[in-house]
């Protein structure tokens, strides 16, 4: 299975330039209620994911931060301590079973490199809490149609 079928197309996605600052990057995770936010570069292309974490260890390395400080501290100068894995378009399902164990969401990329949306974490356990249940009940109506068949 195509993974296109799970994608979250960017201009549906919240994202922000990797040359936006603190302030901008507090003010539009605080608004959407994100965790995480994917980065990208001025081509378009995936320039890494910020977190909260990033943020806050970079507010206690830099020491004195104010409001004002944060409008002038560029997101390329914060380390970045997760690195998400990126998955090609044509990648199959396998190959997000994996990195969505350990990543909130896949950023998803074309073949020129530039970033055209994400995989959420539970659009993949989603489909697949629907495969098994849907496969359960398959099963249980199988167990009640043998006994007539057996008969």
């Amino acid at each position: 299975m195509k993974i296109t079928f799970f994608l979250t197309p960017k201009d549906k996605v919240v994202y922000l330039n990797a040359t936006s600052t603190i302030r901008q990057a507090m003010e539009k995770m605080k608004y959407h209620r994100y965790t995480a936010i994917p980065l990208i570069d001025d081509a378009g292309k995936y320039a890494g994911t910020l977190t909260e974490g990033d943020l806050l260890w970079a507010l206690t390395d830099k020491g004195n931060i104010n409001s004002k400080n944060l409008e002038h501290i560029n997101l390329q100068m914060i380390n970045k301590h997760i690195n998400n894995k990126v998955v090609h378009i044509d990648a199959e399902i396998e190959d997000l079973l994996v990195l969505t164990m350990n990543q909130n969401f896949v950023p998803v990329i074309d073949d020129r490199n530039i970033f055209i949306g994400i995989i959420r974490r539970r659009e993949i356990i989603g489909y697949f809490a629907q495969q098994y249940y849907y496969s359960n009940n398959i099963a249980e109506q199988i167990k009640q149609i043998t006994p007539a068949i057996a008969n």
